[in-house]
C-alpha cells in the first residue's frame, strides 16, 4: 500500500515534468520508484541504530556491530537461556536431574535450529556474529556436558531399582557440582546476549540473592524449589 501511494505520487510528478513518455510510462516509473523506496526503508530499518557492543568472554574478546536483526536474534536466545536451568540454580536436594538434562538438550536444539535456519540473519560485514557466540556455547559448553552426563544418567536409570529415586544415583552430587560449574560458565555468554539485544541490566534477570557466596538468602516460592521452572 505504501509502495503504491509513493509510486502514484512519483508517477504524477514524472508525468507532469516530462510528458514525453506517456502516462503508462510514468505509472511504471512511479511503481518502480515506490518499490525502491520501500526497499530502501526496509534496509534502513534493518541497519538503523547500529550499536557496537564489546564482550570479554572466556578466552576471547568479541566486538558486535548490532543492527535490528542481530538484536532480535540475541533477544530470543537470551530469553531461551535465562528461563531455563542453564542459568537458574538447582538447589541441592531439589529439582529433577532428568528434567534438567532435558532442558539443556532442548536449549541446545533451539540454538542449533536457529543457526541452521534459513531465516537467521547473515553474518555482519563488520565485527563478530551473534551466531558465532552461540556456536561457542554449543561446542564448548552444552555439547560436552550433555555428552558426559546423558549416557551416565541413562545407564543408571535402566539399571536402578524402580523404588530408588535420583538421590540414590551415585553420581548425583558430582552431576550437581558439574551443573553449577556449567551455569557459571554460561552466565557471561547469556549476559552478553542480553547486552547485544539491548536489555537493560541483563544480569539482573539471572541474579538470585543466594547465587554468590556471602549473599543474603531470600525466600523462594515453593514452585521454583521443586524444579517446575526447569523446561
Amino acid at each position: 500500500m505504501f509502495a503504491g501511494l509513493v509510486g502514484a505520487v512519483v508517477g504524477i510528478a514524472a508525468y507532469s515534468i516530462s510528458q514525453t513518455g506517456g502516462q503508462s510510462l510514468s505509472v511504471v516509473v512511479g511503481g518502480l520508484a515506490g518499490v525502491a523506496v520501500v526497499l530502501g526503508t526496509e534496509f534502513y530499518r534493518r541497519s538503523a541504530q547500529l550499536t557496537e557492543v564489546q564482550l570479554t568472554l572466556p578466552g576471547s574478546v568479541m566486538i558486535f556491530t548490532a543492527n535490528t536483526d542481530m538484536r532480535q536474534a540475541a533477544l530470543r536466545m537470551f530469553f531461551q537461556a535465562s528461563t531455563r536451568v542453564a542459568t537458574r540454580p538447582l538447589d541441592d536436594g531439589s529439582g529433577n536431574l532428568r528434567e534438567a538434562l532435558t532442558s539443556l538438550k532442548t536449549l541446545f536444539d533451539l540454538y542449533r535450529e536457529t543457526l541452521e535456519s534459513g531465516a537467521a540473519p547473515p553474518p555482519p560485514a563488520k565485527g563478530d556474529s551473534v551466531h558465532a557466540l552461540v556456536l561457542d556455547i554449543l561446542n564448548f559448553e552444552l555439547a560436552p556436558f550433555l555428552a558426559k552426563w546423558h549416557p551416565r544418567l541413562s545407564a543408571w536409570e535402566v539399571s536402578r531399582d524402580e523404588r530408588a529415586g535420583e538421590t540414590a544415583w551415585p553420581d548425583n552430587a558430582a552431576f550437581r557440582a558439574d551443573l553449577k560449574g556449567l551455569q557459571q560458565r554460561l552466565r557471561p555468554y547469556v549476559i552478553g546476549l542480553g547486552e547485544i539485544a539491548g536489555v537493560r541490566d541483563p544480569e539482573r534477570h539471572l541474579r538470585r540473592s543466594d547465587w554468590g557466596p556471602g549473599a543474603e538468602s531470600t525466600p523462594v516460592p515453593p514452585q521454583q524449589e521443586t524444579g517446575l521452572d526447569v523446561r
